[in-house]
């Protein structure tokens, strides 16, 4: 009886790949890992092949991540917004907000490189307009508009740093504890609301904040039309 050969394994050319598999796992590893750990060659591994493979599809790291976010730019839909100006000026910063909670990594990337996807670019372009309509400048509306968004970045960044440590904190956070060992003879205000110190920080109120953020930027209407 002859001897059964065990067959050699395929050796050669990595799988085929294609530009949407590529884009589809980099998404995949971003968002469970973050942009930090986003590497040509860990995709490469996520996808079977090898980082040349991929270089034939995207020239670099910074091509990539441009790709993932026109992705998901694009995939945003864009909603009937307020006539007010006042208005649609809040409900864009709180869209902008809320679409950026749920993809964290990309405030990685926006803040580390100067990389934008120009499908996203409808959000600007729809707050440096309502801060116009309702009375501003050009320019000061520009200046409106990065106000704001210098507030949705840092607020992110600091819950999100925030929620981390917090969760990796073996023991009672130092912050809290400075803060309950305050007396009302020293903070009276810090002391009143120590026991609820963690709590209070930990209330989302972007809402609110960016509403009183625009408030405090636009100009009451009998200003912007003297």
């Amino acid at each position: 009886m002859p001897t059964e050969v065990p067959r050699p394994k395929n050796v050669g050319r990595p799988p085929r790949l294609s530009l949407e598999a590529i884009i589809t796992a980099a998404d995949r590893i971003l968002h469970s890992e973050g942009a930090e750990k986003l590497s040509m060659r860990h995709l490469a591994n996520e996808l079977g092949s090898t980082p040349m493979a991929l270089y034939y599809h995207v020239r670099d790291k910074d091509e990539l991540l441009l790709l993932v976010m026109e992705m998901h730019a694009q995939r945003i839909p864009r909603p009937q917004l307020p006539d007010d100006p006042r208005e649609r000026l809040v409900t864009t910063a709180v869209m902008l907000y809320d679409l950026l909670a749920e993809r964290l990594w990309i405030i990685d990337v926006l803040t580390g490189d100067d990389l934008i996807a120009p499908s996203s670019l409808w959000f600007v372009e729809v707050m440096i307009d309502a801060a116009v309509e309702y009375g501003h400048s050009p320019e000061q509306a520009v200046y409106v508009y990065r106000t704001i968004w210098y507030y949705i970045v840092g607020d992110l960044i600091i819950r999100v740093n925030s929620k981390r440590r917090r969760a990796r904190a073996s023991h009672p956070v130092y912050e809290d504890e400075v803060i309950a060992g305050l007396t009302s003879g020293t903070h009276p205000q810090l002391a009143a609301v120590a026991d609820r110190w963690a709590e209070l920080n930990a209330r989302d109120t972007h809402r609110e904040g960016l509403a009183a953020i625009v408030d405090g930027l636009l100009p009451q209407r009998s200003e912007a039309h003297d």
